[in-house]
């Protein structure tokens, strides 16, 4: 049994959709099909779930016009006629009443309640398009099989229930295919969660691990694992292969090819995972496995833009000791707030992340004990297997406010 997982790119338009059905079509056996929601769609949601929060009816009206046509334009080349998925029709229905009544005062959860319909809808069409192609593929709705506690935004999977929901359901008996939404879960009371900004990786993951599954293999519009994203670097180049531990490192550093929590349930039962081009199907991709470090000697570039860099310091000139620091990490924690870098001198904590809605909360609670400074829009560049060169190549020009250098990795926060 194989697990694919297929991003919003390889379904962004109907071409792309009847390419991931020729996909699935060569893949003979048991198969669970994880798919995204698509193009930009969850960019497009994100931003139907803010104007919704903050009671912008104008703007709340428009996206939600803009994700029917798209969808229903979809639907129509893909179908015929833009009304052919029953199961489109109610998901908008459900989203529409969803939309005319008030936001409660948590944001995250009403994020949760509105950008999971971007996978429900994505779902329900691709699943469509598959039957009608011949391919027997049944429709399953994810937040009924990976439960989660309702940390919003940012769910944690209760494995137990989740273990028995999947092989209460996925048994096999009637579709040797399930179609299956990535991204989302839902608590014991039905409440849609979500697990994390490009958490359907993380869900194909949780799939295989549950299923035992032989390969995972996630489908991008690049032809594996590269030392760069090719978006800014241009010279970047394929890894063949790589160990768990070594991807799950680039991971936790920030590369964008794989999800942070992936890697851990596959790791734990040695199930390959398998990163192919969806533009190249045929070509062998990279494999991630049991091996000792990367295949190529070669270095690994990771950049970070729209950071924020700030340095903490007591007002008292006191040092940064163990109490110190277990208040500012607290406070970080407590504003839901991850760190990309931290470092710490005796009277300066540094650290780096990513800008967001918190920040400014943040800010006030470290001011009523702490001298907060901070640059705004810089870029973290990290540099896994450096080289004088590689380092030169990054930094040359630049302005570095801090660095953190290891053995085998080289960190710059440039302005």
């Amino acid at each position: 049994m194989k697990i694919y997982k297929f991003g919003g790119a390889s379904v962004k338009d109907a071409s792309a959709v009847k390419n991931v059905t020729t996909i699935i079509s060569r893949c003979k056996g048991r198969k669970i099909v994880v798919v995204s929601a698509m193009a930009k769609m969850t960019n497009t949601f994100e931003a139907l779930a803010e104007a919704y929060y903050n009671g912008d009816t104008k703007i709340v009206a428009e996206l939600f016009e803009e994700i029917k046509m798209f969808h229903r334009t979809l639907i129509k080349e893909l179908m015929g006629q833009a009304d052919a998925v029953p199961g489109f029709n109610g998901f908008i229905a459900l989203l529409e009443r969803r939309l005319k009544c008030g936001p409660s005062s948590h944001f995250d959860f009403e994020y949760d309640q509105i950008v999971p319909f971007g996978e429900l809808l994505s779902t329900s069409i691709v699943a469509a398009y598959i039957n009608k192609s011949g391919l027997l593929c049944e429709w399953v709705d994810g937040r009924d099989l990976i439960k989660t506690d309702d940390t919003y935004r940012d769910a944690n999977v209760d494995w137990a229930l989740t273990t028995q929901k999947i092989n209460e359901k996925l048994t096999f008996e009637e579709a040797d295919c399930y179609l299956v939404q990535g991204f989302i879960g839902g608590t014991e009371n039905n409440k849609s969660t979500t697990l994390g900004r490009e958490g359907s990786d993380y869900s194909a993951a949780i799939f295989g691990h549950v299923l035992d599954a032989k390969s995972v293999t996630i489908w991008k519009d690049v032809p594996g694992v590269l030392n760069a994203d090719p978006r800014w670097y241009d010279e970047a180049v394929k890894i063949d292969e790589l160990s768990y531990n070594e991807a799950i490192e680039l991971s936790f550093y920030g590369a964008q090819v794989i999800h942070p929590k992936t890697l851990k349930p596959l790791q734990n039962k040695e199930i390959p995972l398998w990163v192919k081009s969806f533009l190249k199907p045929l070509e062998v991709g990279t494999v991630i496995h049991s091996r000792l470090g990367i295949s190529q000697p070669i270095p690994v570039y990771i950049r970070k833009t729209n950071q924020i860099f700030v340095t903490i310091s007591p007002r008292d000139f006191s040092f940064i000791m163990e109490e110190k620091l277990i208040e500012i990490i607290s406070l970080f924690y407590h504003h839901r707030i991850k760190m990309n870098l931290m470092q710490n001198s005796a009277l300066n904590f540094s650290a780096c992340f990513d800008a967001n809605r918190s920040t400014p909360e943040l800010f006030d609670a470290l001011k009523s004990q702490f001298v907060v400074r901070y640059n705004e829009a810089v870029e973290l560049i990290t540099i896994r297997q450096y080289t004088p060169e590689a380092i030169a190549s990054m930094t040359t020009g630049r302005v570095i406010l801090d660095s953190q250098v290891t053995r085998k990795v080289a960190r710059f926060i440039l302005q």
